[in-house]
């Protein structure tokens, strides 16, 4: 992350510069030839599991952590718990709490508008991935996340971003060796980063619109199958409160049942719903489509 100054983030309402950093593409691109290791290290049985394992723990964390909790607040939870849901989240590799907070929150203010920085209108190579290398993207706005940065510790770690991540890539070697880190930890990394990188994208381009909204965000099943909820995109646009994403009986998320649990053991509450009569603007005989 560059700086927590809200000086040296980019103006509210200012277009977004389209300006990749060959850095941080040629970063990007060796991460992923990283995963061509396999061919040495082999595709353990053990390696496949923790992949499997680390997928679903890291989407799962930034789901909860990062966006239902951090950027939307669709629940409450102990300041301890809270420490904990940030170094779960921050094991991703997709940044610092604060960023991913910060950046998130104004998404939702300019959602495809000329300032959203990862709309596709800007087109899809940036909406997926583009925008990720740019400087633009670097920075933290500071005033979407006051009520974030009276906390030291969430600070400090923001500023430690990779550390979650580095410890969990250990993790996976001590559990299977080479074949684990490369298998394990790479590819299960690398499936989870485009899981929320197609969701931020193709979520605004294909599937229902059962709510009117400003933007383009649309509900997709097989976005919300892969990203554990997020894919019901336009509920959530249309009431991003809501500590589930799935609104209707058939619309499986199970970043919500995880949530239940986690209310149940005690460890957050006051998970908050979609209101009713949100819930009443759907039409009560809508069936889920293929797109």
């Amino acid at each position: 992350m560059t700086g927590l100054t809200a000086e040296d983030a980019p103006a509210a309402g200012a277009p977004v510069a389209r300006k990749l950093s060959r850095i941080r593409l040629g970063i990007f691109a060796a991460f992923h030839l990283f995963a061509v290791a396999a061919i040495w290290t082999g595709v353990t049985r053990a390696a496949l599991i923790t992949c499997v394992v680390v997928y679903l723990f890291q989407v799962f964390s930034v789901t909860v952590g990062y966006h239902r909790y951090f950027a939307h607040r669709s629940f409450r939870t102990s300041r301890a718990t809270q420490l904990v849901l940030a170094l779960c989240a921050q094991a991703s590799f997709q940044k610092g709490v604060l960023w991913w907070a910060a950046h998130h929150r104004y998404h939702h203010r300019h959602s495809d508008q000329h300032d959203d920085l990862h709309s596709p209108k800007h087109g899809i190579f940036w909406s997926y991935a583009g925008w990720i290398f740019s400087e633009t993207a670097q920075q933290t706005r500071v005033e979407q996340i006051r009520d974030l940065m009276k906390y030291p510790e969430l600070r400090v770690l923001d500023r430690l971003h990779f550390v979650p991540g580095i410890l969990l890539a250990a993790g996976c070697y001590a559990a299977a060796g080479w074949s684990g880190l490369v298998v394990g930890f790479g590819w299960g990394t690398i499936l989870s980063h485009h899981a929320t990188f197609a969701n931020n994208c193709f979520a605004h381009i294909f599937g229902t619109r059962p709510y009117e909204t400003e933007d383009g965000s649309r509900n997709n099943w097989f976005l919300a199958a892969i990203t554990l909820g997020e894919g019901w995109h336009n509920n959530h646009h249309r009431y991003a409160a809501s500590a589930r994403n799935g609104f209707l009986w058939w619309e499986i998320d199970p970043t919500y049942y995880a949530l239940l649990v986690l209310s149940a053991l005690g460890l957050i509450w006051d998970l908050r719903p979609p209101p009713r009569e949100i819930l009443a603007q759907r039409d009560s005989a809508a069936q889920p489509t293929g797109r």
